[in-house]
């Protein structure tokens, strides 16, 4: 957790001076020094001298609630995601109309007037002010939201979670609080300040109104774009690349304490402490319930997978292939369904997925996260290989090292029954991508971090247009869309165009209709119907980057973009 917290902290400091921030700084430094010309007055000295760590303080808590909270407490609602930033604007343009027009402000703070000594005043008031910027500024928190999607998938936000989003916070409020206490020190030093009150309130109040229209327009996202973002060097070198430690997340118990003994990419068998139970199942899909205690004298390898996750997907041939050879011989394979996205949850689906991939082995439904979150995994696909006596002795976390372990299996498998004569070893290539192909893309407001078109991207239904120009391994989108949190839906002549590098394209959808694609081998149409998965868009590409243009008919669903 204190590595989380130090790349939490390290990253707020980034965002605090990154462009994101810009179009709320003239706000922050003006809220600062807004009362500093009545220092005259004993009644506003004490709110001048805390205004700018009220407005700060309000802004931590508010991004931080809203980071944590606000997506799960919306959906369960049944809100639209983006409720909490248009009360944030409201907000916004309330206090700024309150600082230009006394009767505005008489009329925001009656509601307040029972508080004995304690008006709510736009003047002072920068708590709420804090708050408002606060809501209005989470778009800014990208690597954040990311980082705790599962906390939202599973519906529980635990302490690593909570630590990453205040550190993220604490972070950013140390440039913003220098902003807002130079404004304050600046005020107190000017004579103008002092004479010119009522020029400085409207000025105060133009600015948070325009900050408001801004942000409803979406304009600040447009110079997003227009400026170069002069701090992501230093944001991608504090990305957490999975590696050596493994990268493991969720509460640390008795349980599952020693899962942290493994290290990513071991060859040899390593002491990783006994096998958490399998909890909280959903469903048994192939096979009466099962417990690791039942498999003790068995060899077990579990994998966490997703029937629509393109990475389990080009994983889970070896798996079958490991199940098919060696089942006979003591191992046990048990697949652990945790779900990516919302459809993936129904059981319906879900066996569809597994006839489709071919898998006759135990698969057990994990839509509460209770397994995903007992062995502390963080990926899709993962695989933790347990002994007879009960105990992991390797994981691996993502594609690949599939020769490793099936090495592993026949050392386990010969252990557990000396003597016994193992099959060939399967011969089963990787088939992971390839060193520079375009990561996975995700085209749901909460996960999307490369849309790269022309308008905001933010929940509801929107018109789009392609940019002039567009960057290697983005996306971008013309006409109608609506965009929720994990998927987006066509409107008549939607489309969306992908520059990409891979030899293999696929779309995860849902729906009636077609895909009409347009690429560098020509065009195809692709049929979507029944059971939400994965459609090849490209398969085998003569030229192995370039453009493509999907044409989605109405009412079609799109996930995501895999590359392979």
């Amino acid at each position: 957790m204190g590595e989380n917290i130090l790349i939490g902290f390290l990253g707020g400091l980034i965002t605090g001076i990154s462009p994101c921030i810009l179009p709320v700084l003239p706000v922050i430094f003006f809220s600062g020094g807004l009362d500093s010309a009545r220092r005259g007055a004993p009644s506003s000295r004490e709110a001048s001298r805390w205004r700018p760590y009220q407005v700060i303080a309000g802004l931590v808590l508010s991004f931080s609630a809203v980071t944590l909270l606000g997506s799960l407490a919306l959906s369960a609602l049944g809100l639209p995601q983006d409720v909490l930033r248009w009360a944030g604007i409201a907000v916004l343009a309330a206090v700024g109309t309150g600082l230009m027009v006394p009767k505005v402000e008489e009329w925001l703070e009656k509601p307040f007037s029972w508080i004995p000594q304690r008006r709510v005043d736009a003047r002072r008031g920068g708590f709420g002010l804090g708050i408002a910027l606060g809501a209005v500024f989470v778009p800014c928190a990208g690597p954040v939201l990311a980082a705790i999607v599962v906390s939202g998938a599973t519906g529980r936000i635990g302490p690593e979670s909570v630590a990453l989003t205040l550190s993220f916070a604490a972070g950013v409020a140390v440039p913003l609080l220098v902003f807002a206490l130079a404004g304050r020190g600046l005020a107190e030093r000017l004579k103008a300040f002092r004479h010119r009150q009522r020029g400085i309130r409207i000025t105060a109040g133009v600015l948070m109104i325009a900050l408001a229209a801004g942000l409803a327009l979406d304009l600040p996202a447009a110079l997003q774009r227009l400026l170069p973002d002069y701090t992501a060097s230093l944001q991608d070198r504090l990305r957490p690349h999975a590696g050596t430690p493994l990268d493991l997340g969720g509460l640390v118990t008795d349980e599952n304490r020693q899962l942290a003994n493994c290290t990513q990419g071991a060859t040899g068998l390593q002491d990783c402490g006994p096998a958490p139970a399998l909890r909280g199942a959903t469903a048994w899909i192939g096979s009466d319930p099962l417990t690791l205690a039942d498999l003790r004298g068995r060899v077990v390898l579990i994998d966490f997978w997703a029937y629509s996750c393109i990475n389990c997907q080009r994983s889970l041939p070896h798996i079958v292939a490991l199940n098919d050879a060696y089942k006979a011989d003591g191992l046990t394979v048990i697949g652990v369904h945790t779900p990516e996205y919302a459809f993936e949850r129904e059981q319906r689906n879900v066996e569809a997925g597994i006839k489709d991939h071919g898998i006759d082995y135990p698969v057990v439904m994990d839509n509460a996260y209770s397994t995903w979150s007992a062995y502390r995994n963080r990926f899709w696909p993962a695989q933790y290989l347990i002994d007879a006596a009960g105990n992991v002795r390797h994981i691996q976390q993502g594609e690949g090292g599939y020769q490793t372990t099936e090495a592993l299996v026949r050392q386990l498998l010969a252990d557990a029954h000396p003597g016994l004569a193992l099959p060939a070893p399967v011969e089963t290539a990787g088939s992971a991508p390839a060193a520079g192909t375009t990561p996975e893309t995700f085209l749901g407001v909460a996960k999307q971090v490369n849309y790269a078109g022309v308008g905001s991207y933010r929940s509801g239904a929107g018109t789009f247009s392609y940019p002039a120009q567009q960057p290697a391994d983005s996306f971008a989108l013309s006409g109608p869309w609506t965009l929720g949190a994990q998927s987006i839906t066509a409107g008549a002549a939607a489309s969306v165009r992908l520059n990409f590098r891979a030899a293999q394209v696929q779309a995860v959808a849902e729906g009636t209709g077609t895909l009409t694609v347009r690429g560098p081998d020509g065009e195809k149409t692709v049929h979507v119907g029944g059971t939400p998965r994965s459609y090849v868009l490209l398969e085998g590409a003569t030229q192995p980057s370039g453009t493509l243009e999907i044409t989605a008919s109405p009412g079609v669903v799109l996930y995501s973009f895999t590359f392979g």
